[in-house]
């Protein structure tokens, strides 16, 4: 386990309009590196996504429920965000992640699609009836800044 340089946690209910929140509290955190702004906009993404799921999917938008994103800077300038959340869990994690799979039918199904393809590593812990937790890293290029 790579060592936490910085970190920052924080909870807040679930409710859509914190979506937009944790997608800024993202950016905040790692500009603390000389990201592009590409590269911003894509754990921007990523992050609410993840937030997305918790809220629509884990709490069936109850905003009764709490969410948390953690989010560290690691050794070797790594970003890792995790976010948490003590609701219904998803069944079949497999399944989940799927390119176009959901169980809403007005929904794309492409959250873990987008998280998968802007993330370095992406891992999913779900257990029905306690929640989800999703840890995201993102290594910061050796060639950015340059």
């Amino acid at each position: 386990m790579k060592k936490r340089l910085n970190w920052v946690k924080f909870q807040f209910a679930a409710r859509p309009e914190n979506i937009a929140l944790a997608r800024v509290a993202a950016a905040s955190f790692a500009s603390q590196l000389d990201w592009n702004l590409a590269d911003l906009d894509e754990i921007k993404v990523a992050v609410s996504e993840a937030v997305s799921n918790a809220i629509i999917h884990g709490y069936d938008r109850n905003p009764e429920g709490v969410v948390e994103l953690e989010m560290s800077l690691l050794e070797g300038e790594v970003l890792e965000f995790i976010v948490r959340d003590s609701g219904k869990g998803i069944p079949d994690v497999k399944q989940a992640m799927e390119p176009a799979f959901s169980t809403l039918p007005d929904s794309m199904g492409l959250g873990f699609t987008f998280m998968q393809s802007f993330m370095d590593e992406l891992e999913v812990e779900s257990s029905p009836g306690r929640g989800t937790t999703v840890t995201m890293r993102k290594k910061f290029p050796a060639e950015a800044g340059v």
